[in-house]
């Protein structure tokens, strides 16, 4: 049986360009597709699109969890369950890594004379994050290697779903959108992502698809998805090519930063008026003087619902990725910051 992808009983979540609705492309980490069925199987057919590492797309059966590869370039086709006893299951497709790749879903079939239930319900918490490695879950599940640096690696141990930020909204029983990319930092021509170019999420924030080693870059319609929460987490991957605000706080290039930063979060308000914003870093290893930095643009935007938050083991915490491990401890924090804020964020 197949089913057509853009069937109201398929939930879809996650920044997905679905100008095609019958051929949705996932771009970011955490996009994911959840459907309910009464069979005995089903198979997904991708389309990839590669620019580095070996891509790898999230499965979850029933609640258990596998992942498959994908073709560097083409068609996989991907048996997601088979031999599965005539009832009600649920499938979780998702995507693990950032725009390392991106995936355009092409076909859905269920087994047989499988059917689509309608059994599922789309959270009334949203939540959005912006963040670098760490928010995309990069490297979490190379769990031997807590608090010490990475393993070498080729994708294979990159995780959305082990995220501080997905974990978070699992806990808050909150729908994610989380806008990550690995070596993002906040400026063009700073960081790492795609290198030499140097790519900020200032021009990465605001859009559907934002790799041009993918395609065409397009601009994100903020009326899809209105979040009540928004963790901002960038401010890691600043210091490279240099350092400055660890060697001088107060120097012309500290206070670009900072007037930079501002804009942007007054951008994003502007998206989002009544939206809570949490201003932050990681437990990855930084200098703190990026977090007093963010204090000092937090306090300048004298906005009683935008935040700055601190992990107990900020910026101390490890020299590699943040492991599954780690990230629940963030989660778990970050989670009580939210759960002890006193005025009702969200809004239901």
């Amino acid at each position: 049986m197949k089913i057509d992808l853009d069937d109201k009983r398929l939930q879809y979540s996650g920044r997905i360009d679905c100008t095609d609705p019958k051929h949705p492309v996932f771009i970011f980490p955490a996009s994911s597709l959840i459907f309910s069925f009464v069979g005995t199987g089903a198979t997904v057919v991708i389309k990839n699109q590669r620019a580095y590492w070996g891509n790898y797309i999230g499965i979850i059966v029933d609640g258990v969890q596998r992942k498959e590869r994908l073709a560097d370039t083409g068609y996989t086709t991907i048996l997601l369950a088979e031999n599965l006893e005539e009832k009600e299951h649920s499938i979780i497709l998702f995507k693990r890594q950032d725009s390392c790749h991106v995936m355009t879903l092409e076909e859905l079939l269920l087994t047989g004379a499988g059917i689509l239930t309608e059994n599922l319900e789309r959270p009334v918490r949203r939540i959005e994050v912006y963040g670098d490695s760490v928010s995309a879950g990069e490297v979490s599940e190379a769990t031997e290697y807590a608090g010490k640096a990475d393993p070498e690696h080729n994708g294979e141990y990159s995780n959305s779903w082990f995220s501080y930020g997905w974990i978070a909204a699992r806990k808050l029983k909150a729908e994610i959108h989380d806008i990550a990319q690995g070596g993002i930092a906040l400026q063009n021509g700073t960081g790492w992502f795609l290198a030499p170019s140097l790519i900020g999420m200032e021009s990465v924030w605001d859009k559907v698809h934002y790799n041009p080693q993918l395609g065409a870059v397009t601009e994100w319609d903020f009326h899809q998805y209105i979040p009540q929460v928004v963790i901002v987490a960038i401010g890691q991957n600043d210091n490279n090519p240099e350092d400055y605000m660890k060697t001088d706080l107060e120097g012309e290039k500290a206070q670009r930063w900072r007037d930079d930063y501002e804009r942007w979060i007054r951008s994003i308000r502007k998206k989002y008026p009544k939206a809570f914003i949490i201003l932050s870093t990681t437990i990855l290893e930084h200098h703190e003087n990026w977090d007093a930095s963010i204090e000092r643009v937090c306090h300048e935007l004298k906005d009683s619902r935008i935040v700055h938050f601190l992990y107990s083991k900020n910026g101390v915490g490890t020299p590699g990725h943040i492991r599954i491990m780690e990230a629940e401890q963030m989660a778990d924090e970050l989670c009580a910051f939210i759960e002890g804020i006193s005025e009702n964020i969200w809004g239901v």
